[in-house]
């Protein structure tokens, strides 16, 4: 028999939870040690649980060292992302346009060298990186708002629906209530008739 398809989203109870965090935490210890001898890697671990116990686990090197090899590696890659940038700074994209059209005008073709169109080439590639990303962090955003608008609405809908019900409860106990004795002899109620044998 097959194991159970657990859906992933917070447990609510509180000693489930906790269960469910050391039993998770060892297995994700072991894969990381797994994945250090298997594959000669360096691997840092580290874990916080919800009381902020810290949890952590290197291999072969210290803990530090990896912290702060990953550090420097972070850091180079925000000095690279930034000159790659940096020619962009010089002028925006339609600016960056005219100057490759200019280069490439019929007359001028003769006098641009190759090293000037390959780096037109990268700024034009480093224009459309941006671009894109920063199309992607918009659209992103208006996926959030969208959500956060979702939700709200779904709680609108929900309050709204509790007060119909409320409503209806009150109309059909007032309805109940409007109807004298002597008016039950006109309301059309079902006759059940006794069985024969």
């Amino acid at each position: 028999m097959g194991r159970k398809k657990l859906e992933i989203k917070r447990i609510e109870n509180k000693s489930s939870r906790q269960v469910t965090f050391s039993k998770r935490r060892n297995g994700l210890i072991e894969k990381a040690r797994q994945l250090s001898v298997l594959c000669d890697a360096s691997v840092a671990l580290l874990v916080v649980s919800a009381s902020g116990k810290l949890y952590s686990f290197s291999s072969g090197d210290n803990l530090v060292k990896i912290l702060d090899r990953y550090g420097k590696q972070h850091d180079d890659d925000l000095k690279a992302l930034e000159r790659q940038s940096n020619p962009l700074n010089c002028g925006s994209h339609h600016e960056l346009l005219e100057l490759v059209e200019s280069k490439l005008e019929e007359s001028n073709v003769d006098n641009v060298s190759v090293g000037s169109l390959v780096q037109l080439e990268e700024q034009l590639e480093n224009a459309l990186s941006v671009t894109r990303a920063r199309k992607t962090e918009l659209m992103l955003k208006l996926v959030e708002n969208l959500k956060e608008k979702e939700k709200l609405l779904e709680e609108e809908n929900h309050v709204l629906a509790s007060q119909m019900e409320k409503n209806n409860l009150v109309r059909a106990e007032a309805d109940n209530m409007e109807v004298s004795p002597g008016q039950i002899s006109d309301i059309n109620l079902p006759v059940t008739l006794p069985l024969l044998n």
